[in-house]
Parts: structure tokens; C-alpha cells; sequence
């Protein structure tokens, strides 16, 4: 009975029933092509997401599209398992993907602003850059005498110093203990001032030829609006233009406390179009039909709302109530 029983014990072993489980012998072995799976098929998911949205065509550099970020955290690329992807999938889908894991610098080069509105810090001030050739064409000789106010004020002088006949000088509202050492070096020229932009500019009536104001505005309530645009508008000669988040982007909220003080409240163009006229504040047509018209020749789509403005010569200022 004794050896019968040995006999159908060590069988019933052999043949993978329930002593198997309890066998050192035998170790479950997971497929080598499941994480490959995953990821293709989070992929896929992703692709079809992003090209069912209406103007993924468009020449954007960064559309609000890429500002949407996958539900769950997407797996490390490796590079396997990129060529896998490169083979199945459009290259910009791939560099998304690979981008978010920060393997790629993305087509802005390692800007730190631009890396920022992938990942949802959406920034007005690069948007300045990108627009900087329409501009151009739509102000012509007016862009050789710039004043550009805004966070990372440094970064679009600096943009601006590099254009031939271009003079340009910068306002920074919020401190720059973490700044670089070139921006640094424009404060120490006086090319970039530090200002709080509440209070009145110390620059003379027309002093530039143009200014252009971003992502500021955004952080001020009406109470300081209806004195600080027009001052800006007071001390350009040729026009104010005015770059401002839309309504419904996406903004880091402490980020944004802890820097300007306040979250930013991004206003639909019925307002300002509405707060203009109640200070006194005339658009200017003829600039924005020849921005139009540019912008449209380059197929350039903003990101932001863009107000130009013209100079502003009365001594009263109106003080709407909102």
C-alpha cells in the first residue's frame, strides 16, 4: 500500500496538478511581448484620442491638443521598444510619447517655457516669440524700438536684441532671485527693469515705438487694470499690443501663487473688448487687419487672445466698475 501510494503521489506531481504550485522546479514565466502590448495598445488609444480632435494639422507648434495628458502614467521608452513604435505609429505620436518621458528636447530645443506648455504650465510670453515675425510685417519700423513687459521679460529682450535695428527693452513685474546669469546681466545694463506695473512706469509719453505687454495682465484685477494698461498704452508711440490666456487653459495654480501672488484669471474677449471702451481705449483696425493678413499668409494660429491697441494720449483715466 506503502509503495502504491509513492508511486501515484510522485505521478500526480510530475504531471503539473496540485503539487505543482508548491514545486521549486517550476516558475511562471510572464511574456516578454506584455509590456510591449500595453504600451502599443495605450498607444493606439492615445492616437486615436489626439486625431479625433479637429485641427491636428494645423501648423500650431504647440496646439491645445498636445497640452492633454494621458489618463495613466505612461511606461519608460526604451530604446526597443521605441523602434517598435517608430514602426507602427506617426513619428509625432512617438516623439509625444517619448517627449513626456523626457528622452526627446521636443522643437523648441530645451526652452524651458515651451517644455513647460507640454506639460500644462501654459506660458503667453513664448507665444510673444512665435508671433514676433507677423508682427513685424504687421508693424513694420515700429518693431525697431520695443518694450516688452511680462514674466521672463529676459527671454523675449534677449529674442529681440538678435534682430538687426531692433532696440528693445524689458519690465519685469515679479521677482528674479531665480533668474540666470544673462538675465541678470540685463538688469545690471538697465535693459530690463524690475517694476511693479500697479504703479506708474517711469518712462516719458511715447518713449517707445511699440510695447508689448503678456501674460501680466492676467494676474491684475480691474482695480489696477484700469490704471496700468492705459499708462502702458501712454508711454507707446505706434500702439499697445497685448498677449493673454484664453479662458479654460490650463495654469499651475500654486505655482502661480506662489510667484504673482494670486492665481491668473483669464478673461473671454467680450470683456476686454468691453473694458477697453470704458477706459477709453481705442482698437487699432489697420494694425490688426495687417496681422491678420500676415498671420494668415504664415498660417500661424494663436494660443493666445492678442488686443492691439493705440497709444494712449488722454490726461483722464475712467475707472470702470466690474
Amino acid at each position: 500500500m506503502s509503495r502504491r501510494s509513492s508511486k501515484h503521489s510522485r505521478r500526480y506531481g510530475d504531471s503539473g496538478g496540485i503539487g505543482a504550485p508548491f514545486g521549486f522546479n517550476s516558475q511562471p514565466r510572464s511574456s516578454p511581448y506584455l509590456p510591449i502590448a500595453l504600451i502599443l495598445l495605450g498607444a493606439v488609444f492615445l492616437f486615436a484620442y489626439l486625431y479625433s480632435s479637429p485641427g491636428w494639422y494645423s501648423v500650431k507648434p504647440m496646439s491645445n491638443n498636445l497640452l492633454i495628458s494621458p489618463i495613466l502614467p505612461l511606461p519608460r521608452l526604451h530604446s526597443g521598444t521605441s523602434k517598435i513604435l517608430a514602426a507602427c505609429l506617426p513619428f509625432h505620436t512617438v516623439a509625444y510619447l517619448q517627449r513626456r518621458q523626457g528622452e526627446l528636447a521636443g522643437p523648441f530645443g530645451g526652452n524651458k517655457q515651451a517644455f513647460n506648455r507640454v506639460q500644462g504650465d501654459f506660458s503667453c510670453t513664448v507665444e510673444v516669440q512665435e508671433a514676433f515675425p507677423i508682427l513685424k510685417k504687421a508693424y513694420g519700423d515700429s518693431m525697431h524700438k520695443v518694450l516688452h513687459i511680462g514674466p521672463n521679460t529676459c527671454s523675449v529682450v534677449s529674442h529681440l536684441l538678435k534682430e538687426e535695428e531692433t532696440e528693445a527693452w524689458g519690465v519685469e513685474p515679479y521677482d528674479i532671485e531665480d533668474a540666470d546669469g544673462n538675465c541678470k546681466a540685463l538688469v545690471r545694463r538697465g535693459i530690463v527693469r524690475v517694476a511693479d506695473i500697479k504703479f506708474p512706469l517711469p518712462y516719458r509719453p511715447k518713449s517707445f515705438s511699440l510695447v508689448i505687454v503678456s501674460d501680466a495682465v492676467d494676474y491684475l484685477s480691474p482695480r489696477y487694470l484700469n490704471k496700468t494698461i492705459p499708462d502702458l498704452a501712454r508711454v507707446s508711440a505706434d500702439g499697445l499690443v497685448i498677449f493673454t490666456g484664453l479662458p479654460g487653459q490650463h495654469r499651475a495654480k500654486v505655482a502661480e501663487v506662489t510667484k504673482f501672488g494670486r492665481a491668473a484669471k483669464l478673461r473671454s474677449s467680450t470683456w476686454w473688448v468691453r473694458f477697453f471702451l470704458q477706459t477709453s481705449l481705442e482698437e487699432n483696425e489697420a494694425a490688426i487687419k495687417k496681422f491678420q493678413q500676415a498671420a494668415t499668409k504664415s498660417s500661424y494660429h494663436p494660443n493666445c487672445q492678442i488686443f492691439h491697441l493705440k497709444s494712449f494720449n488722454g490726461d483722464h483715466i475712467y475707472a470702470p466698475s466690474f
